[in-house]
């Protein structure tokens, strides 16, 4: 257990030291890291371990469940209760026959109604733990849920039969995020005429299951149509960042599930070709050694003919002071730009598909720390070098780059936001369509890296 009210005095004083409160200076900065704190104190709140997903026991396959397992009359008749009141988690009943589960119990027909009960007890736990929209009509959603794992249906089967507590398997799978609570009780206070309005809640609140369950104990969260990032430890904001997000069509971003395994300060970056090639820049480096010198740009050519530019740390360098080192498939990753004006905007969908967050170096010395990367002292003296340097962390941190349309803003207020990828059409069709059985849990679609451009966000 970290104590993370002393990191987070550690963090006031070293952003303090790095000059980032003078250079930033905003009161509102400054009332975020100066005002009273919810977790300083003695009795400061200890860091939770984020879950290891990889280190759960695996049941051997011969000792698992089967997946017909023995129900009673009243099993059977407080699973047709569950699923007759199921809409109330956004849910539609009519997806479970419930009629077919009626006549199964006034048959007399034990094996039928165990079959029958069995059956729609794992489409209402596959429903509730992995979300009701099939994988396809999850544009650019990438995330592997690995809820199927640690809560297969057939043992939870077992575990609510063994209890005789049928109605506990809301609980046990409805997502633990607070912000899904408060749709589910927007979706409990809309009035059933308003069909849309409960359509939206619905599509956002399946959207909470298409992701874990349990997030961890400290996490960051930036939901792209909001232009937010959250750092959540044990449930409580902590810190929020505005930020600049992919433009809509080819460079949008991609939703993942990545993880912080480093922060890499002073960055430096490496031009992509099109602009090497396409635009001359190559040419142009080698060309005027003063101008490159100036702007931070060194270039090689290969004994093949390219050319490669990377520009050095500073001022300019277009991923700003720091990034985040988040490896994954699409060359995504939270990082500063130079272009502070931007984050005034309103309209901040204009990268080509990497994150950018406002007060980054605040950002990049929060996670060194709580990562125990770095202490106050070595996070100010590596900030303020100007030298490229990557801060490996010992206690890695999950990012969730996530697509909500209606949430709870980081006031506290339920709102709706623009859907900037017109991502929810296919989300609506699919919870309007009959129930997919099988669905996958991988997205076929194809990653694709995109490198950004600091220029993008100049229009």
């Amino acid at each position: 257990m970290i104590n993370i009210g002393s990191i987070r005095r550690d963090l006031c004083a070293a952003l303090a030291a790095a000059g980032v409160l003078a250079a930033s200076a905003t009161p509102a900065m400054a009332q975020v890291l100066e005002q009273q704190d919810p977790l300083a104190g003695e009795d400061a709140a200890q860091v939770t371990l984020t879950p290891d997903f990889q280190t759960q026991e695996v049941v051997q396959e011969d000792n698992r469940p089967p997946a017909v397992q023995e129900w009673t009359g009243p099993q059977a008749d407080a699973l047709k209760s569950v699923l007759q009141n199921i809409g109330s988690e956004g849910l539609d009943p009519a997806d479970y026959r419930i009629g077919a589960l009626e006549g199964a119990m006034l048959s007399g027909d034990r094996d039928g109604l165990n079959y029958v009960a069995s059956e729609q007890f794992r489409w209402l736990v596959e429903d509730l733990r992995d979300g009701r929209t099939p994988m396809e009509a999850r544009r650019q959603w990438f995330v592997v849920d690995p809820d199927p794992d640690l809560l297969p249906s057939n043992e939870l089967m077992a575990q609510v039969l063994e209890s005789g507590d049928i109605r506990s398997i809301v609980d046990i799978l409805a997502p633990v995020h607070a912000d899904y609570a408060a749709l589910r009780d927007a979706l409990a206070a809309t009035p059933a005429g308003d069909t849309e309005a409960r359509r939206m809640i619905r599509a956002n609140m399946d959207r909470w299951r298409w992701l874990p369950r349990d997030l961890g104990g400290q996490y960051l969260l930036t939901n792209v149509p909001e232009y937010q990032l959250r750092l959540m430890v044990n449930g409580r904001i902590i810190n929020t960042y505005r930020t600049i997000v992919g433009a809509p069509g080819r460079t949008a971003t991609p939703q993942m599930m990545e993880t912080v395994e480093g922060v890499v300060f002073n960055p430096t970056w490496t031009v992509p070709q099109s602009i090497v090639r396409g635009e001359g820049l190559g040419e142009r480096v080698l060309n005027n050694p003063q101008w490159a010198r100036r702007n931070g740009y060194r270039a090689t050519r290969g004994a093949n003919g390219w050319i490669t530019v990377v520009q050095q740390p500073g001022p300019q360098n277009s991923l700003g002071r720091m990034k985040l080192d988040m490896p994954n498939a699409h060359a995504i990753f939270l990082h500063d730009t130079p272009a502070r004006n931007l984050f005034d905007s309103s309209n901040r969908a204009r990268s080509h598909g990497c994150v950018r967050v406002e007060r980054a170096l605040e950002l990049a010395m929060t996670v060194a720390i709580l990562g125990q990367g770095a202490t106050r002292d070595e996070a100010v003296a590596i900030s303020t070098s100007g030298e490229y340097t990557r801060v490996p962390v010992e206690r890695t941190m999950p990012v969730y780059i996530t697509y909500f349309t209606m949430g709870v803003d980081v006031d506290g207020n339920l709102r709706s936001y623009n859907d900037i990828y017109n991502r929810d059409a296919p989300v609506l069709a699919a919870l309007d369509a009959p129930r997919v059985d099988n669905r996958a849990r991988e997205t076929d679609e194809e990653a694709v890296e995109l490198i950004d451009d600091i220029r993008t966000t100049a229009t």
